[in-house]
């Protein structure tokens, strides 16, 4: 009987077990299929609802209206999360993710609507960056493509106006080198933002490129072809360097051009200022030891949203010429990127695609340049995309002859999904800029235009002496900023009081490449010197640091009176001496600093009369 009671009571303590685990197992079950009824919950409704409809732009109905046929971007309500792109340690890391997140929500959710776009045989093109597609449709379409579930809005992909309609009134007749450039050879707005002073401490942007979206590149001219990364010395090869957006029309570079073409003469202008050197006395960059690639985005000065997109795309991950996006290399994009255009909502652009275009160049490590534009001297006038976003480094202009603000540069604020934030960021020089044109010419240009390549260069001096910046946009913004020469305004635009610092018509002030660069390499060097006989501290003892394979910037500084001494460094090999009345100099030859480290060096200084007085004793 007590056996028959023990197995009885495993028996029921087994059932116990069973039923337990098969209670959680079921209430696990019901739990996950409620949470995913859940998330599901707004898509389902949709689907299933006959009177859903996606926001469709009045621009699109209107323009049905008139033609009965219009470009559109169908854009989708999922989009990536980037997020998790700052936490990576690299640039190419950065750039990796985000292009894989990018491509994978695209990638899942635009199948149904291709499928849908191929049996209606529309024609169309497709994005990640943005998760978009672009489509030419007439009403009938547009109403089935506003009736999908996964379609966020529709808005218009017009031609708009990249450039200021009188831009071409503003080249200036070509000019002589000799008659703008400074000693020797170099153009005197580089030398106000001391670009040649970097140059001095052998940062020339070595190593980094730079990317130029605009209206196309003359690549061959010879301030320039030396700098592209698609020449080798001796042929060319255009893939991973080159795109062009324009698939119709184009000037007389035609569509789809194989080869990086300009026309219109802007780009070639821009990417002047950049990187621009022909060897031969032409010293029009900033940066003439980077490298450059390049996207069309506009015919003859005419972009669209889906153009501008595209470009942003090929900068993301590059690709051969006449392939997709499929085959882009994230770790082939730009350091960089300058943005010398606009996109005027009121013509019809999509503020939102674009603004999602720069976040995920910005989350990839690569800094985004904008020029502020030309619609000043009024506040409230830097008005277009890409200029108003907080994450572009939006540039006005001043003129380097004056040091004054050039009238026609646009000011802030920039209002912007209910922020108000001061714009531009930085001022650069933009006043008859000297720089390359079209067919091998040169001439001097006028406009923000101008500014921002001065800014987008400087980066690339900046990196190149920090490389450990790259990807850290945030922290080279800062670099640019905080280092700018200050600059006040008493306009009326806000922020502009006696020592407000930014301000809505110069930001944070002039751009100072050389103070950007010397903070981004600092590090410190310090000690105490003392009585090599007694072990003292000695005071007033004068040290100096030269660089060791100059040439470059020193310090001196003299003692405290505890002995110590702190001299601030650029990182690199340094000779220090330390010499005070009565004792003999003492050198070290090569001591390093470290860029961020504190490096320690105590020196013992020789009594003179310690060096000489036993052979003075000797000789007697």
């Amino acid at each position: 009987m007590p056996q028959e009671s023990t197995r009885g009571t495993e028996a029921e303590s087994a059932s116990h077990v069973f039923r337990a685990v098969w209670w959680s197992s079921r209430s696990k079950f019901l739990l996950c299929t409620f949470v995913l009824v859940l998330a599901l919950l707004p898509a389902l409704a949709a689907a299933g609802s006959p009177s859903y409809q996606a926001e469709v732009h009045p621009r699109v109905w209107q323009a049905l209206a008139d033609e009965g046929e219009a470009d559109i971007l169908v854009v989708l309500r999922a989009q990536a999360d980037l997020g998790g792109a700052a936490a990576l340690a690299s640039k190419e890391a950065k750039g990796r993710y985000v292009y894989e997140r990018l491509w994978a929500v695209a990638q899942q959710t635009q199948r149904g609507l291709r499928a849908l776009l191929d049996a209606q045989q529309a024609s169309y093109r497709s994005f990640y960056i943005v998760n978009a597609v672009e489509v030419r449709a007439d009403r009938a379409l547009v109403q089935v493509l506003a009736a999908r579930p996964e379609v966020g809005r529709i808005v218009p992909n017009p031609p708009v106006r990249g450039l200021p309609p009188d831009l071409p009134r503003t080249i200036t007749e070509p000019i002589s080198a000799s008659s703008a450039s400074a000693a020797a050879g170099i153009e005197p707005n580089l030398i106000r933002v001391h670009a040649d002073d970097v140059w001095a401490l052998g940062y020339t942007g070595q190593g980094i490129v730079v990317g130029g979206h605009d209206t196309g590149y003359d690549w061959d001219h010879p301030a320039l072809r030396n700098q592209y990364r698609g020449w080798n010395g001796t042929t060319a090869d255009h893939d991973y360097s080159w795109h062009d957006a324009i698939h119709s029309g184009g000037g007389e570079c035609g569509p789809d051009s194989p080869e990086p073409c300009d026309d219109h003469g802007h780009g070639t202008h821009t990417m002047g200022i950049m990187v621009g050197d022909d060897g031969e006395g032409h010293r029009i960059g900033m940066a003439p030891g980077a490298r450059w690639i390049g996207c069309r985005n506009m015919d003859v000065g005419v972009g669209t949203p889906a153009t501008y997109i595209e470009c942003f795309e090929f900068f993301l991950a590059p690709y051969p010429v006449g392939s997709t996006f499929a085959d882009g290399l994230p770790e082939l994009a730009p350091d960089v990127v300058d943005n010398s255009w606009a996109c005027p909502p009121d013509e019809g652009c999509d503020a939102d695609s674009l603004e999602a275009s720069v976040e995920a160049l910005r989350q990839a490590g690569i800094v985004v340049v904008v020029a502020a534009g030309n619609y000043g001297s009024a506040c409230d006038t830097v008005i277009y995309p890409p200029a108003i976003y907080p994450q572009s480094l939006t540039v006005g202009n001043f003129d380097h002859t004056t040091d004054l603000i050039y009238s026609s540069s646009s000011r802030g604020p920039v209002t912007c999904d209910g922020s108000t934030y001061t714009k531009p960021d930085l001022t650069a020089p933009g006043t008859r800029i000297y720089s390359s044109l079209r067919d091998g010419a040169y001439g001097a240009l006028t406009g923000t235009s101008m500014s921002a390549p001065h800014v987008a260069g400087a980066v690339a001096l900046l990196l190149s002496a920090a490389p450990g910046l790259a990807g850290e946009v945030e922290a080279i913004e800062n670099l640019l900023t905080r280092t700018a020469e200050p600059r006040t305004t008493t306009q009326g635009c806000g922020g502009d009081g006696p020592a407000d610092v930014p301000n809505n018509t110069w930001g944070w002030g002039i751009l100072d490449s050389l103070a950007a660069v010397r903070e981004a390499t600092v590090g410190t060097l310090g000690g105490t010197v003392t009585d090599g006989s007694s072990g003292l501290a000695l005071a007033g003892v004068e040290v100096t640091a030269v660089p060791a394979a100059g040439p470059g910037v020193g310090a001196t500084v003299v003692t405290s009176p505890s002995g110590t001494y702190t001299l601030t460094l650029a990182a690199g090999g340094y000779e220090v001496t330390a010499q005070a009345a009565g004792y003999v100099p003492q050198t070290m030859p090569q001591v390093m600093v470290v860029r961020g480290e504190s490096t320690t060096l105590d020196l013992a200084l020789v009594p003179w009369v310690r060096l000489y007085l036993p052979l003075a004793i000797k000789g007697f």
